[in-house]
């Protein structure tokens, strides 16, 4: 699996460790920025994820900013993405079997260890299937084809 990272300065920190941890359990991450912990526009970033995730180049996209908002705001805006914003587990969970979510915006303040269990949880759910649930999301296609 391809996974697609992506951060602002806030996120950097963060990135680089779950870049590794990532990298350990075998996954191809491709690093979309930014490289540095200087002040950045954290959209543009988010926009490159967005668009490689919509355009297949990864699997799935992972953004990083200090709040996890600003990221997911600014993916959503990519036509074909749906960036969930998780603080939990089963945040998590939900976002990949209702929402089939293919980007996940996380905040810099949650341990490590919390970080990774999050992001274990999404990666290894799959979308449920569930009519009810790809209703919805044909609902949320046909609308953002539509305007």
């Amino acid at each position: 699996m391809k996974i697609g990272i992506a951060c602002d300065h806030g996120g950097y920190n963060l990135k680089k460790k779950m870049t590794k941890f990532l990298n350990k359990k075998g996954y191809t991450v491709i690093d979309y920025g930014t490289d540095s912990l200087d002040s950045v526009d954290y959209p543009d970033f988010a926009f490159k994820l967005g668009e490689e995730v919509v355009n297949k180049n990864v699997d799935m996209g992972i953004a990083i900013c200090k709040t996890g908002i600003g990221m997911s705001i600014a993916c959503n805006k990519v036509k074909g993405a749906r960036c969930a914003k998780l603080d939990t587990i089963k945040d998590a969970k939900y976002a990949k079997e209702h929402n089939n979510a293919n980007i996940i915006a996380i905040n810099n303040k949650k341990t490590l260890f919390k970080t990774k269990l999050i992001i274990k949880k999404f990666i290894n759910t799959e979308f449920s299937n569930v009519n009810r649930h790809k209703n919805r999301i044909d609902i949320i296609s046909g609308y953002e084809n539509e305007h």
